[in-house]
């Protein structure tokens, strides 16, 4: 039943989550000069979430975290959750399709994981999500997730140290699994209606149970401990550059895309809102403000 290694797996999410909120509120403390500087540091508002099942009994639930109209942050979310209960026939047809074995004789499942959705204030830090999960049901189980880059102005040297960030941390757990991870991201984030990539890539992977839970458990752990030395540094590097209108323009375009992939394309946020997970958690992912022109 991997009732131990379940219970392993979210509170390393719930811990991760518990960094990540910790780090980004002092990235609002530092910014006491340069842009936005006279703004209240940012904090989170945290919301505990509940999902009940159709019969009313308790299905899990987790906490949202949302950080809004910060110095650095715009709106940052950092959602953790645990659920669990039975997937309805929707839902089992597209896991019986992905090939998960015995949906139709038992429908029963346990999800855990950390999705995280960066906004930035400013045009020249970029955006960024993150996302690791562990899926149970009595016949499978396995992780997913990975993390990417959105700038919508890009630089070179920030793709460069965000990719070298995770594959030195992937590097140990094999040579090839980094490149492997890297491909699956860039096209896994690919918007096909617009012909073109949401951001610079990550890594990315789901279903993998290599039959060895332990390791596969540590890679996602190291996926997740990447996410801030990826990612703080170019926010250090980049929060201080003054910016134009010409440049929240070219931002607020870019979100739009964004917004396109993940209200069409995107396997949680379609997972969330199919298993009745609340809305409002779901869709953090969505920029504060977005433009199509």
């Amino acid at each position: 039943m991997l009732e131990a290694e379940r219970a392993r797996a979210a509170e390393w999410f719930r811990e991760l989550r518990d960094e990540i909120v910790a780090a980004f509120e002092a990235v609002e403390d530092a910014q006491t000069e340069g842009p936005l500087s006279d703004h209240a540091a940012g904090r989170f508002e945290v919301t505990e979430t509940r999902r009940t099942s159709d019969d009313g009994s308790d299905a899990g639930g987790g906490l949202m975290s949302v950080m809004r109209e910060g110095r650095v942050f715009e709106k940052v979310g950092v959602n953790v959750s645990t659920v669990y209960g039975t997937l309805g026939e929707a839902a089992q047809a597209a896991m019986a399709q992905r090939g998960v074995p015995g949906m139709d004789s038992d429908p029963r499942f346990w999800a855990s994981g950390i999705s995280l959705v960066a906004h930035m204030q400013n045009p020249h830090v970029p955006a960024v999500h993150m996302n690791t999960r562990m899926f149970w049901t009595p016949n499978a189980w396995w992780f997913g997730g990975g993390s990417d880059l959105n700038p919508c102005i890009e630089y070179a040297e920030d793709t460069e140290h965000f990719h070298a960030t995770q594959k030195a941390y992937l590097d140990p757990h094999g040579p090839d699994l980094y490149p492997e991870l890297k491909a699956w991201a860039d096209e896994y984030f690919y918007i096909p209606h617009r012909k073109r990539a949401r951001g610079v890539g990550g890594v990315f992977m789901d279903d993998r149970n290599t039959g060895d839970w332990e390791a596969d458990f540590a890679l996602t752990r190291d996926i997740g401990r990447a996410f801030l030395p990826a990612f703080l540094p170019l926010v250090e590097r980049r929060r201080m550059t003054p910016w134009t209108e010409a440049d929240k323009e070219v931002q607020l375009v870019h979100r739009g895309v964004y917004a396109e992939y993940n209200l069409v394309y995107d396997r949680g946020t379609k997972f969330g809102l199919a298993t009745g997970h609340d809305p409002d958690a779901v869709l953090m992912s969505l920029p504060p403000l977005a433009k199509w022109v």
